[in-house]
């Protein structure tokens, strides 16, 4: 018999679902010691309350000491992610999210609305059958559009999310897309890509996509337009500052929401009375983007360090500590949520934590929940229901919740 720990920490145990019942039990206890063989000694927090004290506090509970990550990264990668604006904090965190802020605003997300809801009809008027495969192209095309990409290249985008997040699973880990009709930046990007697996998070891991951002800066100095990659070119950014935004425009940008629109669709399938509910009132879409991202979410977790001795829910948390927030228990914690194991369409309850918290809330946010109504909207606008056409493949990660192929078919 393995502990709840063992089980949360296995990413063999997703590949048939989030393991919510062991979730359950050690949300009873909290705020949780666990000893790991890979990861270490580190606090574990399970309750809403306490994972949002934890995220709302930088000056206690940091990302830059010892990044978010549960692995400690390799000591010579450490001083390069610390560079990244995910593992920063206040105020160098602010200065690099001022920088970004004006490409997510209400104004500029409704810019893109339109184009967004076409590339989502089209996509789910031509389905291949697998429904999470279909899905996965439109945050692609949506990220080439906001940060400059051509879109010709954004099979880029997917192959090195794929990398970094499916790392721990066969089938993502040497991801590699047909390169036909590339541009011949990212063909010579692809010269460098390793072939050996080696861990794609780190500095020597990704030397593609670190030779293409370069590229696709001097490309954007030089011919400069309305989109992300523009501006930073236009900023007093570092290199590392450069690169490490790129990586996470690639990735962070891409994954959550791929993984969320096929979680939603799940839900709804599961659920087949909240989808009949859903096709009989359009009005209750907005709630339901909001319950599928609380009920699958997508990113399950992520680490903070203590900087100083502090107290969590009565626990002593010692300087140095490594403190893991758990994201897919707080969404379904009993404390702040109705029933929170059950699928509702129209729940009106505490904001769930699928974008995060205080100063790292996601910032592409609305561009997400444009995205996923968009979607959503097409599927309702089908002629009949979908339903499903054989079993749903997950992907091998205790980190995201991740859906590799989803069969449906239209009844």
């Amino acid at each position: 018999m393995r502990t709840d720990a063992e089980l949360i920490l296995d990413p063999d145990t997703y590949t048939s679902g989030v393991p919510h019942d062991a979730l359950t039990r050690l949300r009873e206890k909290n705020v949780v010691r666990i000893e790991d063989s890979c990861a270490g000694s580190f606090w574990a927090v399970f309750r809403y309350d306490d994972v949002r004290t934890v995220l709302r506090s930088p000056g206690v509970f940091s990302s830059h000491r010892g990044a978010t990550q549960i692995r400690d990264p390799r000591p010579e990668d450490l001083r390069y992610v610390r560079r990244m604006m995910l593992n920063q904090d206040p105020p160098e965190h602010s200065r690099l999210r001022r920088m970004l802020t004006r490409a997510f605003t209400p104004w500029a997300v409704a810019r893109l609305e339109e184009g967004i809801r076409a590339n989502a009809r089209r996509i789910v008027a031509e389905p291949s059958g697998d429904f999470a495969a279909d899905v996965a192209d439109l945050p692609l095309l949506t990220l080439a559009d906001v940060f400059g990409v051509p879109r010709r290249d954004r099979a880029l985008l997917y192959d090195w999310s794929n990398r970094v997040i499916g790392f721990q699973d066969a089938e993502y880990a040497l991801s590699s897309s047909d390169t036909t009709g590339m541009t011949d930046m990212a063909l010579a990007a692809l010269e460098l890509r390793p072939d050996d697996g080696r861990d794609p998070r780190a500095r020597d891991g990704m030397p593609d996509l670190y030779a293409y951002a370069h590229a696709l800066g001097e490309h954007k100095r030089a011919h400069p337009s309305d989109d992300v990659i523009s501006n930073l070119m236009r900023e007093d950014l570092s290199i590392e500052e450069f690169e490490n935004l790129f990586w996470l425009f690639s990735v962070a940008g891409n994954e959550t929401l791929r993984n969320g629109i096929p979680g939603g669709l799940i839900a709804l399938l599961e659920h087949p009375g909240q989808y009949e509910r859903l096709r009989a009132d359009r009005s209750l879409l907005g709630t339901a983007v909001e319950e599928m991202l609380r009920w699958w979410t997508p990113v399950m977790h992520f680490r903070r360090t203590a900087v100083e001795d502090t107290t969590l829910s009565g626990v002593r948390i010692a300087a140095g500590d490594k403190v893991v927030v758990w994201f897919s228990s707080a969404n379904r914690d009993e404390r702040a949520f109705t029933d929170p194991h059950r699928f509702d369409v129209g729940r009106r309850e505490a904001d769930h934590l699928s974008f995060g918290h205080g100063p790292h809330f996601c910032l592409g946010a609305q561009l997400a929940r444009t995205q996923l109504r968009a979607v959503f909207e097409a599927v309702l606008d089908l002629p009949g229901r979908l339903e499903p056409a054989g079993p749903v493949s997950r992907l091998r990660s205790n980190f995201q919740n991740g859906v590799k192929h989803l069969p449906v078919t239209l009844s």
